[in-house]
């Protein structure tokens, strides 16, 4: 079991934030992903230009991943994502709903890139998440 997260969603003089999580801290081992693709398993992309599709597969990935560190979502305090167009926001916020509540929300950022790696990308997604020792 994973040892308390702390989330300071509005510390003291800063404007309180929507969507994410200003301060997370925690004590235990790091644990850090590598940005992640739209990729399915075969390394095929999930969803051409299809920003929910991309994003559920990435969040998807990105579990797989936590779960070899022995982590979950409710370790993760902090959050990249990279898009090439905010307009994918709403969607990348709708699949990390489906993996962690609101009120649970890490620290977060999003960049605007002009590309990624290859062109039919439109996102990728880093992770830090804190697991107890």
């Amino acid at each position: 079991m994973s040892e308390p997260i702390t989330r300071i969603p509005a510390p003291e003089g800063v404007a309180p934030a929507t969507a994410y999580t200003h301060v997370v801290t925690g004590s235990g081992r790091l644990v850090a992903v590598s940005g992640q693709l739209p990729l399915d398993e075969n390394g095929t992309l999930v969803g051409p230009d299809d920003p929910g599709a991309q994003a559920r597969q990435v969040f998807e990935n990105i579990r797989r991943c936590l779960a070899a560190a022995g982590a979950t979502f409710e370790d993760v305090v902090k959050l990249t994502f990279f898009v090439t167009d905010m307009a994918y926001l709403p969607a990348i916020r709708a699949a990390r709903a489906a993996h962690i509540p609101d009120d649970r929300l890490p620290a977060a950022s999003a960049v605007q890139v002009a590309a990624l790696v290859r062109p039919e990308y439109l996102m990728e997604i880093e992770a830090y998440a804190v697991v107890a020792e």
